[in-house]
């Protein structure tokens, strides 16, 4: 089940984040996720597995762009693998590809999880090393919306 993330689900989700860290995240990256979810946050979702989130995931919208960008997508590390981040990902896309104003999909990730977007027809456009932290690159990605 997915639903949309409540300011009671945060605790949960600085654990997932603290799971997957330093294997797919910075630890110096846990205050941008809290500074996000306290003040950034527009369209945020949680993914539910038996009543225990086991994945999250953001969108953002920047209407001057066309552009909705895909933010913080966490998946419990035994959860990995099996289908929470395609389910919670096409969610999202749905719900952006109902907004006929945006014209492109953005997601910012590392080299560690690119390949997963660049299945779904994501294309890489831009890399840069030691973006979020040393050893840690940003690769922008995109997707037409439609």
């Amino acid at each position: 089940m997915i639903r949309s993330y409540t300011s009671a689900d945060k605790s949960t989700l600085l654990e997932l984040l603290r799971l997957n860290t330093p294997q797919y995240f910075h630890p110096s990256e846990e205050p941008d996720f809290l500074f996000y979810l306290e003040k950034e946050l527009e369209s945020y979702y949680v993914f539910l597995d038996n009543e225990t989130i086991v994945g999250c995931g953001g969108i953002n919208y920047f209407p001057d762009q066309k552009q909705a960008r895909l933010s913080w997508d966490i998946i419990h590390p035994q959860q990995q693998g099996k289908g929470v981040g395609r389910q919670l990902l096409e969610h999202r896309l749905t719900e952006i590809r109902s907004n006929p104003e945006i014209e492109t999909i953005v997601v910012r990730t590392s080299q560690l999880v690119y390949p997963f977007y660049q299945k779904l027809n994501f294309k890489l456009s831009r890399v840069e090393k030691d973006f979020w932290a040393a050893g840690f690159d940003l690769y922008e990605m995109s997707l037409p919306a439609r």
